[in-house]
């Protein structure tokens, strides 16, 4: 009884949702995942997405301290299809430890973890399905888009080469590993002093674990500027409509 829902659970994932953000380049004076866009807080687009997710059983949502009690009475007006208890915690001053605050609370380290950016609004169920299909595979699964433009590189103003983009990919979120595995990165980088660009740059560095890439969608964008919002605008008409 005891391996079948050992088993059971293994199919499920808890979500650490980053929503600690500051909003600088958003030149707003308050968390860009508070905005509203089209009527409703960045964050519970994201939030929505997950509770109604069947394979979702813990969010973990990185708040600044001051914003908890906001953000506790916006979780309690998110509609959703199923019970997913929600845990808010403080975060950090940089996202690598907001993360490493968050996985400090997950029900089972064990379990897979997805780290999703709360400004990332437009993720999808189907994202979701494919990311968890390919975690239980390979362990690890991340989320991206080829490059469209050309990619050269600067110094000084000056252009010292051109890359070529058929192996560059736009790295977006969730990015998905099992939380011991990346737990133990964390714990590493702490050790170091090392500080990644997102969770798959822990793993590349410290496990020999490969990273595997799923196919994003060029919708999957993260809200930074106040452009981005206007875009973010224009996609919620579209599918609204």
């Amino acid at each position: 009884m005891k391996e079948v829902r050992d088993r059971s659970e293994a199919m499920d994932y808890e979500v650490i949702l980053l929503a600690a953000g500051q909003g600088k380049r958003m030149k707003a004076s308050r968390n860009k995942i508070l905005l509203h866009l089209m009527g409703k807080p960045v964050i519970s687009y994201s939030l929505n997405t997950f509770m109604n997710d069947p394979a979702c059983k813990h969010i973990i949502l990185v708040t600044q301290q001051d914003e908890q009690e906001l953000l506790r009475d916006l979780v309690g007006k998110v509609k959703k299809k199923q019970h997913c208890p929600v845990t808010i915690v403080t975060g950090g001053c940089e996202r690598q430890y907001s993360v490493y605050n968050g996985l400090q609370v997950m029900n089972n380290q064990h379990n897979i973890v997805m780290v999703h950016d709360g400004a990332r609004p437009f993720v999808t169920l189907s994202q979701l399905k494919m990311l968890h299909k390919k975690v239980r595979e390979t362990r690890t699964a991340i989320l991206g888009v080829p490059v469209k433009d050309t990619i050269k590189r600067v110094v000084n103003g000056t252009v010292q080469e051109t890359i070529p983009r058929e192996t560059l990919w736009q790295i977006q979120t969730p990015q998905v590993f099992y939380g011991n595995e990346l737990l133990t990165a964390h714990e590493q980088a702490n050790t170091e002093g090392f500080l990644g660009t997102d969770e798959s740059s822990l793993i590349e560095k410290y496990s020999e674990l490969p990273v595997s890439m799923v196919l994003g969608s060029y919708e999957n964008i993260k809200l930074t500027t106040p452009e981005d919002m206007l875009i973010g605008e224009a996609m919620v008409k579209r599918k609204r409509s």
